[in-house]
């Protein structure tokens, strides 16, 4: 009751129903480019060669065209839709934790964060175009004529359309956050994973209740299943470890101390999000064409197909390690102990019985690593369970892509973050949360 009660709070402040309704339009926009044809593409031609080769449910073309919402199964004008902006901002990321000029512009406050993002859009134009320029190659390579007239007006034509739909939705993700409620990005990457819903309500009903392919237990035992597997989403992603801090306060004037403050660090246990699975899914499928291109058949060629086929031991296998090692890479990346040891020496904090300086550094570099393996290990479960289910029980990807993998990460993740602003803003105006007792954390953990 306290949750629907919430929901009916959110609509009774002006200021917050007005954000839900800029969202929710803002939203539609971006699902209507996810629709729109691009020219000179036989929509009929594209969706006999599509269906064939996802039919088994396995493979790249499924696991694009479910972040995309569909778009790349109807090669909309809007197929790259927001990713090329999340993989720029990916490698900005990355690149700022190694590059001194970008660390510098990191710490610079407001004015170094504008630099950063504006770099970021102007990287997000060359992903975009390089991209586009993929498809267009993927296109005209498809057997059954998809292309109608493949030459350079479509190479252009093409171009320009989905580089122009990507900055258009980039664009309309940032009024999202400046405008809407939470952030923009992130948002319309969920609505693109949730659209897909109905074809898997669809996929389970044909299942079950018209072909009866399986027993009417298998669905019952799903349902607990994936109740429990969004239970555990939920505590991977709201899990985090408290690290005691001390704070000394100081008098306005003089600087003399006078008291203690005690406050918490906290450390996530998926401290990573969706980061390993998506750097780890497009290197397998990169490589296992890279093979097969190098290779028509012999040993290479066999490892090859057992890489790409999603339901193997061998890709299980490797997938895995590449989860794990990106969970560990990110975090060595990302977690700098010896910048946040030097910040609490300087506010004048400690980690109580530690040291400040370089103990308090190897102290939380210590606890992480310990925390990272805990979080490495959920991600694995949560990872390689559609596969298990693919290969073990024969669901087809289009459902069981919500029993885990980036796509619950995704829809967890976001829908806590959204809960989270929508109760902070029921309790600045007095009103009960969406929880009788505690509150909401976001993937910030705070």
């Amino acid at each position: 009751m306290s949750m629907m009660k919430g929901f009916s709070n959110v609509f009774r402040i002006p200021e917050l129903r007005k954000k839900i309704f800029i969202t929710l339009g803002l939203v539609a926009v971006c699902r209507f480019v996810s629709h729109v044809p691009t020219p000179g593409v036989d929509w009929n031609a594209l969706q006999a060669m599509f269906k064939g080769a996802s039919g088994t449910g396995r493979g790249v073309l499924d696991w694009f065209n479910t972040f995309t919402g569909g778009a790349l199964g109807q090669c909309t004008i809007g197929t790259l839709s927001i990713w090329p902006y999340i993989s720029a901002s990916i490698v900005i990321q990355l690149l700022s934790s190694m590059i001194p000029s970008l660390q510098k512009l990191k710490k610079e406050g407001e004015n170094g964060r504008q630099q950063l993002a504006q770099i970021t859009r102007y990287l997000t134009i060359v992903l975009c175009i390089v991209q586009s320029y993929g498809m267009v190659k993927f296109m005209t390579s498809l057997p059954g004529g998809v292309v109608v007239e493949p030459g350079v007006g479509f190479t252009l034509m093409t171009i320009i359309c989905m580089t122009s739909a990507s900055l258009f939705i980039m664009w309309v993700a940032d009024q999202i956050t400046s405008f809407g409620v939470g952030n923009g990005a992130s948002l319309i990457i969920m609505i693109n994973i949730t659209s897909r819903l109905p074809d898997a309500i669809w996929e389970a009903y044909q299942r079950y209740f018209v072909l009866r392919n399986a027993s009417m237990t298998e669905l019952i035992l799903l349902v607990l299943f994936f109740v429990v597997v969004v239970m555990g989403t939920v505590m991977l992603t709201q899990g985090v470890r408290k690290v005691a801090i001390h704070s000394t306060r100081r008098s306005v004037g003089g600087g003399n101390t006078y008291g203690m403050k005690q406050t918490y660090m906290p450390l996530k246990v998926n401290y990573t999000g969706v980061m390993p699975i998506i750097f780890a899914q497009p290197l397998l499928q990169i490589v296992s064409l890279g093979l097969k291109y190098v290779a028509s058949e012999g040993p290479v060629r066999r490892f090859a197909d057992a890489l790409s086929e999603s339901t193997s031991s061998t890709h299980i296998l490797i997938y895995s390690v590449l989860i794990v090692f990106f969970t560990f890479f990110w975090v060595a990346t990302q977690f700098n102990a010896i910048d946040i040891s030097e910040n609490l020496k300087k506010d004048g904090s400690y980690l109580p019985g530690v040291r400040p300086g370089r103990a308090t550094a190897e102290y939380l570099d210590d606890m992480m690593t310990k925390i990272t393996v805990i979080g490495a290990f959920g991600l694995l479960v949560i990872a390689i369970v559609p596969m298990l289910l693919m290969g073990r029980l024969g669901i087809p990807y289009a459902l069981v892509s919500f029993f885990g993998g980036t796509s619950l990460l995704i829809i967890v993740g976001v829908a806590l973050d959204t809960l989270r602003i929508l109760e902070s803003h029921l309790l600045v105006r007095k009103y009960d949360g969406f929880l009788s007792h505690g509150r909401l954390r976001g993937r910030s953990g705070m």
